[in-house]
């Protein structure tokens, strides 16, 4: 028993020095990162009016912590405009486009009437709906969570209608066994089988909420990263428009880590 405690213990420490070191090579990976783009622009092969340096960035980060110009905004108001709009379109497109998926892969008259549909509408990207979308909702907050959506629900739609599909044949037929109907073996056998595929999905529609983020906020917006970033172009401001850039990664990067804890905890039962 002794002996086992000590491998086991011996395992975790190999496991935390591995973990260590892979934490430890993101961090040098993202320091030779920046500090080559110095590199270049202090030595004047890239023009630094074209590509600010990460000191000018930053520099330019602190005075929008407290400044307003060139967008008519603190940094502040337009991370959390930007965050409201993405997270709104995000939740919105979860709430509907999983339990859509779901029904369509369980249930074969969904799968059949409503698949055709959706065909159509899945190869249109995003941004071809803006047109209409101003048409339908003018420029106000809706009109921009509504283009979020449509990046977000189409992976949603997805991966939760290929997970249930996916759901072992034989747990269906033992749950029947057991006398469950339909409904309850979806519930009980079907949902829980495709949540990998599910938090799968998820995921991919949280990259493209936030990574549409630009293009929702070409609505006419007067708050927002996007709309940082194109004040930014309008005034010349390089580094304007490359802070813009950096926060969206980083925050979505942030967004990412956040929900793959979520996923891990959800799934811990793997």
């Amino acid at each position: 028993m002794n002996d086992l405690k000590k491998l086991q213990l011996e395992n975790k420490k190999a496991e935390n020095r591995n973990t260590f070191k892979l934490r430890m090579l993101t961090v040098i990976t993202i320091i030779l990162f920046f500090g080559i783009w110095q590199f270049v622009v202090d030595q004047g092969i890239v023009d630094s009016r074209t590509l600010p340096s990460p000191v000018k960035i930053y520099e330019t980060f602190l005075v929008k912590l407290t400044k307003k110009a060139p967008d008519g905004n603190l940094l502040s108001t337009n991370i959390l405009a930007s965050l409201q709009v993405s997270l709104y379109g995000f939740f919105s497109a979860v709430i509907i486009g999983v339990p859509l998926g779901l029904l369509m892969g369980w249930y074969k008259i969904m799968d059949k009437t409503l698949t055709p549909i959706f065909e159509i509408i899945r190869p249109i990207p995003p941004i071809a709906w803006i047109p209409i979308v101003v048409v339908w909702m003018g420029v106000g907050l809706s009109a921009k969570v509504l283009i979020i959506f449509f990046s977000a629900f189409v992976p949603c739609v997805i991966n939760s209608y290929t997970g249930i599909q996916l759901t072992n044949k034989t747990f269906i037929n033992v749950s029947q066994t057991f006398g469950a109907n339909n409904f309850t073996t979806f519930i009980r056998v079907g949902v829980p089988s495709s949540l990998p595929m599910v938090m799968t999905g998820i995921k991919i529609a949280l990259g493209n909420s936030w990574s549409t983020l630009v293009a929702a906020e070409m609505l006419a917006a007067s708050a927002g990263l996007g709309f940082m970033i194109q004040m930014g172009r309008q005034f010349a401001r390089a580094d304007v428009v490359v802070l813009g850039m950096v926060l969206i990664g980083v925050l979505g990067a942030v967004l990412s880590f956040i929900f793959s804890s979520l996923e891990k905890y959800l799934l811990r039962w793997k």
